[in-house]
């Protein structure tokens, strides 16, 4: 996983940092992402990850942001695709799931529990956007009532890797209900295609 020790312009430097930090996070969790492991797959020491990032604090938040960016290019990508396929909701809960499911949702968590907060950004503004447009009633339905809806399922998605089946089985479900998430997911895509009128 250590590598020799590389010379990289700042920007470059950057990327290949965060990159590193995503691949612990999917790999471990919030808990992986450690300063010395990052500069060991880089090949580059403590004080450079650190000159860049000025601790793990930064290159935490550094890293959600990076997520954020990615997310949000992955939410286009899947809307395109999504509507090319006939726009089956469980299909665009299922291509939102795959994101939360890299460890973002638990960077998220972390840092919001460590105090930092992220004003918002509105990456899931294309989502309400489609989805409100594809509304029969979106001429009398304001488009909060669609965002609403797109906040709890992205509540949703971004807690299941961490809390999913604890939830569950708190909530009396067992066996398959209870450990896996598609059954959650499945409800979701039925209940969000209620609420938007789009069943």
């Amino acid at each position: 996983m250590t590598g020799p020790r590389v010379r990289r312009p700042p920007d470059e430097a950057r990327r290949v940092i965060l990159d590193a930090a995503e691949r612990l996070l999917a790999e471990g969790g919030v808990a992986a992402v450690q300063v010395r492991v990052v500069a060991a797959r880089v090949g580059m020491t403590d004080a450079g990850v650190n000159h860049h990032f000025g601790g793990r604090d930064g290159l935490l938040e550094a890293l959600l942001r990076h997520g954020g960016r990615k997310v949000r290019a992955g939410v286009h990508e899947v809307l395109r695709s999504w509507l090319d396929r006939g726009a089956d909701l469980a299909d665009l809960v299922d291509g939102l799931a795959v994101f939360y499911r890299r460890g973002y949702g638990e960077l998220a968590v972390a840092l919001h529990g460590a105090g930092w907060r992220d004003e918002g950004s509105g990456m899931l503004d294309p989502v309400v956007e489609v989805l409100h447009a594809l509304r029969p009633d979106a001429a009398a339905v304001p488009v909060e009532d669609t965002r609403l809806a797109v906040a709890a399922l992205h509540q949703a998605l971004a807690t299941e890797p961490l809390y999913g089946s604890a939830f569950r089985r708190s909530a009396g479900l067992t066996g398959e209900a209870a450990t896996t998430s598609e059954p959650q997911l499945r409800w979701w895509a039925t209940h969000l295609a209620r609420c938007l009128g789009l069943a």
